[in-house]
């Protein structure tokens, strides 16, 4: 045999070898033989973490290997993002993340590429914003719109982090009405309220769970709530829609990205786990009590709810000018 066609065999051999390899992992029923890392971009206490601890417990239960929820905030949530992307994808190490990965690497330089460096597998939930202040003189959103045309500029609003949707509920707001709320950037939505709460900011655009018991305690006052429907939890306030303000739909919803290439045996295990623990009564009355709404998308629904995402963010971006430094 000459050796230009040993070196041909050998190749054909490796990659028939590869092919197969590739297949048995692909096919492996003894996954998962050993702890799943959940990592999530954020500080621990808020919403992300919620979920991924109510689906890493049911994966737990289902699946008998622990699920460890690892918080690594940081750079706009670039740190535990990059972590994931750059992890080996055999399906032991998963982002569970939010809307805020559809939108950074529009305003900002990100070493990934939301959608070319991961597979989706499951969207897990959405809930809405609720625009509220504690004490500025305006009960309606045309209260809001007529005072910060009076003021322009002077108004501040919060976000839990550039670039994030709440930060967009804000420049979509200012877009729509017509009117310019300085964006104040905070780490996270908790440290946002205690200075909403404190006086130091005006206006915030939250999600329900982080301000729910600030609005029973009369701390809060509610003024809209993004979305089609009242909150269940807020059921006086309105819609921006009812308030003449349509088309305001930022949401935020969570949802679950592997690394890219791995095998779709695997996203698709993980996400029939994921759809049958949302279809769960007391699921769904968990995440209501919070604000949100199950949402269960498949791994291609979810791919293509990301992408869609991605190009309407990048038309608010470019028309509010937004960047990051």
């Amino acid at each position: 045999m000459s050796s230009l066609l040993r070196v041909a065999v050998q190749v054909s051999a490796a990659a028939v070898i590869a092919m197969l390899c590739g297949t048995a992992i692909a096919a492996d029923p003894a996954y998962p033989s050993r702890p799943i890392r959940f990592i999530t971009p954020y500080p621990p206490g808020g919403s992300t973490t919620g979920m991924a601890r109510l689906v890493g417990q049911h994966l737990t239960s289902r699946w008998g290997q622990n699920v460890i929820v690892d918080n690594r905030p940081g750079g706009n949530t670039v740190i535990g993002t990059a972590i994931v992307a750059k992890s080996q994808p055999d399906g032991y190490t998963i982002l569970l993340t939010s809307s805020a990965h559809a939108i950074l690497s529009s305003v900002m330089k990100t070493p990934y590429d939301p959608l070319g460096d991961f597979a989706p597998v499951a969207s897990i939930g959405i809930a809405p914003h609720v625009l509220l202040h504690p004490g500025v003189p305006a009960n309606t959103v045309q209260e809001l719109i007529a005072l910060a045309k009076s003021r322009p500029g002077q108004l501040t609003f919060a976000s839990s982090g550039s670039a994030g949707t709440s930060h967009m509920a804000g420049e979509v707001f200012n877009l729509l009405a017509g009117v310019n709320i300085r964006h104040i950037p905070y780490k996270g939505g908790g440290p946002a309220v205690i200075d909403l709460i404190g006086g130091h900011v005006q206006m915030f655009y939250s999600l329900p769970i982080n301000i729910i018991a600030h609005v029973r305690s009369g701390k809060l006052k509610p003024v809209a709530v993004t979305g089609e429907a009242r909150l269940t939890t807020l059921p006086q306030t309105p819609t921006f829609a009812e308030n003449a303000i349509a088309g305001f739909d930022v949401k935020t919803w969570n949802g679950i990205l592997a690394p890219a290439r791995t095998s779709r045996a695997i996203v698709d295990k993980m996400s029939a786990e994921i759809g049958a623990l949302l279809a769960m009564s007391d699921v769904k009355d968990k995440l209501e009590a919070l604000g949100a709404t199950t949402m269960f998308s498949t791994p291609d629904q979810f791919r293509a709810m990301i992408k869609s995402d991605i190009g309407m963010y990048q038309k608010v971006i470019r028309a509010a000018h937004i960047t990051i430094e």
